[in-house]
């Protein structure tokens, strides 16, 4: 009996699953059935395979542009601090030897005397300038005088602080310059010119004796009491104490 009972229950689901079969057959016909169904007890198949996509729709309408966000205008910010200097670099190459320079030697020695000759008598015009009084020239020579008075000492002193000595007359020419400034100034002037250990001997300041000189007559006289030479308005000599004042007149 219970074979008979399964063997019954075994074509009942043949006859199911056959009836299913056609229903699934004619699912791709839509137009002739709208659904199978399957009255009774079943067992659960497997599941089916997937459909086929849909075709596409219609294409939809233009949507609203969308926004732009606005930035405000960013001006450039300030310079910021300098930074630290970097690391020494390493030492260049070494450049190519340059041509020689030009030799001066075509200069003569005497070429350089000219000059340096010249570099002193500007030197001397620099310093007769500076002393703001009368000044006169007279060869490669210049006399000058600031209007001032002082002994002798003095005046020697004075003049050799500005690269002069005192104004000496070694000729009449030169005496003659010297009397314009002595003119001028209608006073006394101290002349480069000192007496020797012997009275009524005079010599130059460096020692060497005197070969020019314009004495006023009778003079000198002091017999060794007046050591220095002045010169007169009328351009003649007389000597004369050192410690006197006299007008200063340099020569350079």
């Amino acid at each position: 009996m219970a074979l008979l009972h399964l063997l019954s229950l075994l074509l009942l689901e043949g006859a199911l699953i056959g009836s299913c079969s056609e229903s699934l057959e004619n699912e791709e016909q839509p137009s002739m059935y709208s659904a199978t169904h399957c009255n009774g007890p079943w067992i659960t198949g497997l599941p089916g395979r997937d459909g086929r996509d849909g075709r596409d729709g219609p294409k939809g309408e233009k949507g609203d542009p969308g926004e732009v966000p606005s930035c405000p205008d960013r001006s450039p910010g300030e310079l910021g601090p300098p930074g630290s200097p970097g690391p020494q670099g390493p030492p260049g190459i070494k450049g190519m030897k340059g041509e020689p320079g030009e030799s001066h030697s075509s200069v003569t020695d005497e070429q350089l005397k000219v000059i340096s000759d010249l570099q002193i008598r500007l030197m001397k015009v620099t310093n007769a300038l500076n002393l703001y009084g009368t000044a006169v020239q007279v060869g490669e020579k210049f006399y000058a005088t600031t209007g001032q008075s002082s002994d002798f000492l003095t005046i020697n002193i004075t003049c050799q602080k500005i690269g002069g000595t005192i104004a000496t007359p070694r000729n009449e020419e030169e005496n003659a310059a010297i009397l314009q400034i002595v003119v001028k100034h209608n006073t006394y002037a101290f002349l480069g010119l000192m007496e020797g250990s012997t009275p009524g001997n005079f010599y130059y300041l460096d020692g060497s004796p005197v070969k020019y000189t314009n004495w006023y007559a009778g003079t000198p006289d002091g017999q060794g009491s007046e050591n220095c030479v002045e010169m007169y308005t009328d351009g003649t000599w007389n000597d004369r104490a050192c410690s006197k004042s006299r007008l200063a007149v340099c020569e350079f």
